[in-house]
């Protein structure tokens, strides 16, 4: 638990830059970006749930895990 305190704020920076830089694709603006916006809409919902499961879930399995084997 002590490393998912840690390793939170790098988690949630790269997730946010990167979900943030695609937001200008997944809202289709410019010529031709109707065909690239739906994989942006994608990453960034991928990016998201992949950070949630990280930060909160991960943690939780490990500490139940660690816990059995006591």
């Amino acid at each position: 638990l002590i490393g998912a305190k840690r390793r939170l704020r790098p988690i949630m920076m790269t997730t946010l830059t990167t979900s943030l830089a695609l937001v200008p694709m997944a809202l289709g603006v410019g010529e031709g970006s109707e065909i690239n916006a739906p994989l942006a809409r994608v990453v960034i919902g991928g990016m998201l749930v992949s950070a949630l499961f990280t930060v909160f879930f991960v943690p939780t399995l490990y500490g139940s895990i660690k816990g059995i084997g006591k």
